[in-house]
Order: structure tokens, then C-alpha cells, then sequence
């Protein structure tokens, strides 16, 4: 573990793989952990470059989203990674009461022996996501329209975590963060030495942390420069999504004595040979038109209801004709129905239903590929399915990666699967987790 240079925590599964295929394909070899590993599980990986552990905190409470992160902080404690990372959505979809990003960073400050320097990115451009003036916007789809994040179509309307404020400056004082800095994205047309002095300025009057604008991934070189230069100081705590990772890469790559080397080709996936099974709990309109554009599949609707009760006759029929379609050659995609909308006191319970569900079916049905839909139904559903840790296999979509499951059990043990988020993905997802050359 000693040339570990990079650590990070996902606060759902489908984020925590999005900085999984960042880092590798990258060629940082890197594996994605369910939970604190155990020295088995780092004996199992070997020599790591980076390592993540993805959890669930986005969807937690704060005594829960504590205890959940208690471990995470200890575990990072006794690493020597030089820049730890709590990774968020990339919308930055959080609330006071649940989520609370300021809430998790107090944590694991607490754990950390860390600089008082926290750097936030604010923007991901390859996700249609952009920091500007602090404000955040994001696009409704992969190319699509635009909309600053209090007037986002989706984003605004979150069952459980509605944004309706944009600046994230705003946002996050409701969580904690009181004196967050900004660093606008005009400043990175400054030389190095004016960047570096105006950030000191940043870093000495706001001590909650300094938040970095992204309009488009040219910015990423600089902020990748300045973490890794007060990383040589003191171990850096960071938070924000992906870009954080992309943003050291970029400055690796373009330093003098390049760390990493140039990108690789991107890994060519194969066609899956056997039936696929994926199970959505997303209730975003971008999912649901997925779902509609998902022609090779047996499309299975299921209520809410029907998961919650996982004794009833309906929970077993339900389960029974999922397994029917896959053991009769069919690929099955099961969602849940319009009424789980209406269900945000139980959004948590009903997550775990889910994950129980998809649990059943790849033990009986014992499927090779599957997907799941949901950054809430993701993260509850790996740690259902008894694995420990996930590898990278290739990119299907921005923001949607395959990757393979690494277990004890070996029902699991190779599964390959691809978590993505509500907001994630082209039309053709679902098409592309079947035959990934389709366009």
C-alpha cells in the first residue's frame, strides 16, 4: 500500500464506479471495495495505484451517515494515500436531513489528519456538468438542454432530495459549510503563481473549504496542479465527483515527469452470450425513456408494494416470472411502477426490498450480466449480492461502466454489472449492456 496515491469514498454505488472507470481507464489500476477490505480482500487485489469503497451515505440521516462513515474515516487513517476523496453526485443532490455532504466531511475530518485546505469541484463536463460562478448547471440528458440545477426538469423535482438552489455556496451553508470559498473560472486565465496567490487568500478566509468552478475540462489541469502541490504538504481531503480524480489525472499526465502514462485504448467489450437481467429502481424520466427504448428485453413492471411484502403470493409470482423469461433464453428488465414516486418517507426501505429482489434473482436465476438502474437501489443491491469489491471492465455510456464482481461466493464471483444512476446514460443503455457497439 505503500505507493497508494489516490483513496476515495462514493456516496452511492453508481458515483463510487464512475470514479472506479475514471482512475482505470486512466491506467491506474484500482478496485472498488464494498466496505472497509479486509487484509484478505487487499492480499486478493494486490498492488493497488488507487482504491475506492463505495457506500450509501447519500441516502443516510446523519447519526446513520456517521456510523456508516466512522470505519471509512479509520480505514483512511491507517493509508498513506495522499489525497482522500469524498465523492458526491455530480449534482451535488443532498439535503441537511439526509445526505448531508457537510455532515460527512465533518466526519471524516474527525477521522483524518488532514490540511485545513478542503478543496469541492464544482462540475463534471463529460456528464454535462458545469460550475460556473459557483452556480451549478447540468444537462437533462447526455447532449442535451441545459438548465441551471433549480430549474433542472429532474433535479428539481428529487423524490427525496429536491435542488432548489443552485449555488452550491448556498446550498451547502444549510449543511454546515457556512464559509466555503470560490475560485470563479475566470482565475485560471492567471499564470500559476497568480492562481496560487489568489487560492491562499481563498484558503485563509474560508476554512470549511474553497469551491472550484468547471465550465469545460480545460479548468480541470489547474485544480488537478493545486491539490496534488498542497497534497506534497499535507494529506488532502477533497470532495465533489469524479472530476476531483479527473482533475489529478490531467495534471499528472502534463507534468514535466509524467506520472501516468498516456491514455489507453479504450477496452473493446463483448457481446453478452448468456440472458441478461437488469432491474431498475430509478423514477427519472431520462430511466423511464430508457426503459421504453429497451426492445430486446421482457419489460416487468413491478409495485412498490409487491417488494415491500417479500413473503406475499405477488412477491413470489413476480419473482417467479422474472426467472421464467431468463431460464427460458429471454433477456428481463424489471422496473418499479409510477408509485414508488409517491413512497419518500420509505425511500430507504423500499431500496432494500429492491436490492433483496435483485438478490433472489441472481442466486436462483444466476445470471452472468445484469444491470441496475438508481444510485439508491445500486448501492443496497451490491452489498445484498455478498461481494466484495468490483474491478473495471470497460465504459458503455458516460457515467454507466461494466464491471465485475469480485465474491467469495461463486454465484457471483465474475458477474459482470453495470450500476447507473437515474440520471445517467444514452437512450440506448440497456441495448448497449447487451451489444456494447450500439450506437
Amino acid at each position: 500500500m505503500a505507493d497508494l496515491r489516490f483513496a476515495f469514498y462514493g456516496d452511492d454505488f453508481t458515483g463510487a464506479t464512475d470514479t472506479l472507470a475514471t482512475l482505470a481507464s486512466a491506467g491506474l489500476k484500482t478496485v472498488l471495495f464494498m466496505g472497509p477490505p479486509t487484509p484478505a480482500q487487499l492480499a486478493s487485489a494486490g498492488a493497488l495505484d488507487c482504491l475506492g469503497i463505495a457506500g450509501a451515505s447519500r441516502s443516510m440521516r446523519g447519526a446513520e451517515q456517521a456510523a456508516e462513515l466512522e470505519p471509512v474515516g479509520r480505514f483512511f487513517a491507517g493509508v498513506d494515500a495522499p489525497v482522500i476523496h469524498y465523492k458526491t453526485c455530480s449534482t451535488f443532490d443532498s439535503s441537511p436531513d439526509i445526505g448531508s455532504i457537510g455532515n460527512a466531511l465533518r466526519v471524516l475530518r474527525r477521522q483524518l489528519d488532514v490540511s485545513s485546505f478542503l478543496p469541492i469541484v464544482g462540475g463534471q463536463p463529460n456528464l454535462g456538468r458545469y460550475c460556473v460562478f459557483g452556480n451549478l448547471f447540468a444537462a437533462f440528458q447526455a447532449g442535451g438542454t441545459v438548465y441551471r440545477l433549480d430549474r433542472h426538469p429532474t433535479m428539481s423535482r428529487h423524490p427525496v432530495t429536491p435542488m432548489h438552489e443552485a449555488d452550491l455556496r448556498l446550498h451547502l451553508i444549510g449543511q454546515g459549510l457556512p464559509g466555503l470559498g470560490l475560485v470563479p473560472y475566470p482565475g485560471y486565465d492567471l499564470t500559476p503563481p497568480a492562481f496560487d496567490r489568489v487560492l491562499e487568500d481563498e484558503i485563509k478566509d474560508h476554512p470549511d473549504g474553497v469551491l472550484f468552478d468547471v465550465a469545460h475540462a480545460g479548468h480541470l489541469d489547474a485544480i488537478g496542479r493545486t491539490i496534488w502541490q498542497h497534497a506534497h504538504r499535507e494529506r488532502i481531503l477533497a470532495a465533489g465527483p469524479s472530476s476531483v480524480a479527473q482533475a489529478l489525472i490531467a495534471h499528472w499526465r502534463g507534468a514535466e515527469h509524467s506520472i501516468i502514462a498516456p491514455a489507453a485504448r479504450p477496452a473493446v467489450l463483448a457481446a453478452a452470450t448468456d440472458p441478461v437481467f437488469v432491474f431498475s429502481g430509478s423514477r427519472s424520466p431520462l430511466t423511464a425513456g430508457q426503459i421504453q427504448a429497451a426492445d430486446s428485453y421482457e419489460r416487468v413492471p413491478l409495485a412498490p408494494a409487491t417488494l415491500m411484502a417479500s413473503g406475499g403470493s405477488e412477491y413470489g409470482k413476480a419473482l417467479a416470472h422474472v426467472l421464467a423469461g431468463l431460464a427460458g433464453g429471454a433477456n428481463v428488465l424489471a422496473y418499479l411502477t409510477d408509485e414508488a414516486s409517491e413512497m419518500v418517507d420509505s425511500a430507504a426501505g423500499l431500496a432494500q426490498a429492491c436490492a433483496a429482489f435483485i438478490a433472489h434473482v441472481l442466486e436462483i436465476g444466476r445470471p452472468r450480466r445484469m444491470g441496475v438502474a438508481g444510485g439508491d437501489t445500486s448501492s443496497y443491491a451490491v452489498k445484498a449480492l455478498d461481494c466484495w469489491g468490483l474491478s473495471y471492465l470497460g465504459q458503455l455510456d458516460p457515467g454507466a461502466a461494466l464491471c465485475r464482481m469480485h465474491s467469495d461466493d461463486p454465484a457471483v464471483d465474475g458477474v459482470e454489472i453495470m450500476l447507473k444512476g437515474g440520471q445517467m446514460g444514452s437512450m440506448p443503455i440497456f441495448e448497449k449492456l447487451l451489444r456494447p457497439d450500439v450506437s
